[in-house]
């Protein structure tokens, strides 16, 4: 099942999300679900209020973002559930962020290298894992959402002025993307 991404202005994007329940029958057919409406919006990573679900859960295919020619750096397609950062470190490096709920705006954002989480696979699995690179970044921005954090929020307030018109518009719907968006007032854009 492909969701509607709900877009800039749902308050279900600024809410801390509360922990899945890893013995919930429909877990595996949600995750499904959510890597199809990923792979659908080509992203590279899609959290569960980004589906208008305050749930500790979110899916990333770092391979889609890799360039293989390029680098050594393998790529992972993951599902993370009820994830806890447990440090960041190394040198904070920019790159250039956009977000399926935040469609037509990117900005370089900085973040440490590496990442360090606890978190439970599919099958209830708990792990304590390190993740460097292009793949530790998507996850940090996965890992926003499920904090209530968007991309946006870690810009200067200068810039944040800069685009507030923009971002306001997104939020009432004035916006063109390829795929179905959720508003806050309920409307829908179907693609």
């Amino acid at each position: 099942m492909i969701y509607p991404i709900v877009a800039y202005g749902d308050p279900v994007l600024k809410q801390v999300a509360k922990d899945v329940d890893l013995n919930d029958p429909n877990l595996p057919d949600l995750i499904e679900s959510m890597f199809e409406t990923m792979k659908n919006a080509s992203g590279v990573g899609l959290a569960a209020p980004q589906i208008g679900l305050s749930k500790r859960l979110f899916v990333i295919d770092s391979n889609l973002i890799i360039d293989k020619e390029t680098s050594d750096e393998k790529g992972i397609k993951r599902a993370f559930i009820n994830v806890q950062k447990v440090e960041e470190f190394g040198e904070k490096w920019g790159y250039n962020e956009g977000c399926l709920s935040i469609p037509n705006i990117s900005e370089e954002v900085k973040r440490p290298s590496t990442i360090r989480l606890k978190y439970f696979d599919i099958e209830g699995n708990e792990h304590e894992e390190d993740f460097s690179g292009l793949t530790a970044r998507v996850i940090q921005h996965e890992y926003d959402h499920i904090e209530g954090i968007l991309f946006t929020d870690h810009l200067k307030s200068l810039k944040k002025k800069l685009l507030k018109r923009k971002l306001t518009k997104i939020s009432k719907g004035d916006t063109s993307v390829a795929y179905r968006m959720k508003f806050s007032g309920g409307s829908l854009i179907k693609k």
